[in-house]
């Protein structure tokens, strides 16, 4: 164990390493495969935050890797939709589905979606979806017709339970969306992982692509249990490396600390981020990218929407939206009185560098 020695800032700057943010892969299936699971709640803007952190930065080669069935998007942890490699979703699932249905149960039982309602709305998906799937707006005409409900919830719970029981994910591309596939069909090489075995990878995987994090935050991420994740850490210790941070064990792949060494210059790095990026998102202690004072104006009123982040050296100094006319500048909102000059500088550079 290194000697505590690290900082906050420390910790931001080598998550930009980590995250693939300084040094971007060559496809949109290397950086989900890296990030395990990425925000997906907002496809354009996840589209984005996986773009960025390729070196093509280009939109279409990640709608290319959902159309080649290499990527897809479900819910495999905390009831929220993620980005993850098709070959992982199924032992995913395996380790946090029963758990999230069970918490859900009283929210399918305010909407009527008993077990005989799902076991219909489920003969009649597996029925429509094969051989190629259909769009949400599809989806739910189809149930309407066959007598299911989908109407205050009832649709998007019904695409829930049926994604947390493996039966469907989000997959190939139709236009601006995503159609909702058969996982047995569509997912072709699902590999196969359980007990300690799959949490000692995923530990070891999200520690690889968000680290330096305490073990507190895989489990804010996945909603594991001190107990689930107990039993691995010995084994861990022999892959990652653990720094200590304000006296808190933080875990990381030996050779981002490697390369933070030889790179820290690059770590100063001007980023915009959109809404929703792991960066941000991808911790429960967001106190090495945002103050509670900032978080509140990432996230105006709570209300869990997020907006898009600048980010100096892995810091967050203000947020921003794109402009009402294209090619044009973004336009940013600082934390405090203004954004430092050399992130003000860069901005027409990172406006015209956005993903597209």
């Amino acid at each position: 164990m290194r000697a505590d020695r690290w900082s906050l800032a420390d910790v931001a700057r080598m998550r930009l390493l980590s995250q693939r943010l300084v040094d971007p892969l060559a496809s949109p299936t290397e950086v989900v495969r890296h990030l395990t699971c990425t925000q997906g709640q907002d496809y354009p803007g996840s589209s984005v935050s996986i773009a960025l952190r390729t070196t093509s930065r280009r939109l279409q080669d990640v709608r290319d890797a959902y159309d080649s069935g290499t990527i897809v998007r479900s819910w495999p942890m905390r009831g929220t939709l993620f980005v993850v490699p098709a070959e992982d979703l199924g032992w995913m699932l395996g380790l946090t589905s029963e758990r999230v249905r069970r918490e859900t149960t009283r929210r399918r039982e305010q909407l009527g979606l008993g077990e005989a309602v799902l076991d219909r709305a489920e003969s009649v998906a597996l029925e429509v979806l094969r051989g190629g799937g259909l769009t949400r707006a599809e989806l739910l005409r189809a149930w309407e017709a066959a007598g299911h409900e989908t109407d205050g919830g009832r649709g998007y719970h019904s695409i829930f339970h049926l994604a947390l029981r493996g039966l469907l994910c989000q997959g190939p591309t139709t236009g601006t969306e995503q159609r909702l596939v058969l996982t047995q069909e569509w997912i072709s090489t699902a590999r196969r992982r359980e007990g300690e075995e799959a949490v000692a990878e995923w530990f070891v995987r999200y520690a690889r692509s968000h680290g330096p994090v305490p073990v507190a935050d895989f489990l804010w991420w996945t909603k594991l249990l001190k107990r689930d994740v107990a039993p691995v850490l010995d084994a861990a210790r022999d892959t990652l490396e653990v720094l200590l941070v304000d006296g808190v064990e933080h875990w990381v792949d030996p050779a981002v600390v490697q390369r933070y060494g030889q790179q820290r210059r690059r770590t100063a790095a001007h980023l915009l981020l959109p809404g929703f990026d792991e960066l941000v998102l991808g911790y429960g202690d967001r106190r090495a990218v945002l103050t509670q004072d900032e978080e509140a104006q990432v996230v105006p009123g709570g209300n869990g929407v997020f907006r898009g982040t600048v980010v100096r050296a892995g810091r967050a100094v203000g947020t921003w939206k794109r402009p009402r006319r294209a090619g044009d500048v973004v336009d940013v909102t600082p934390f405090g009185a203004g954004l430092p000059g050399p992130v003000e500088r860069a901005l027409p550079r990172l406006s015209a560098a956005l993903p597209s």
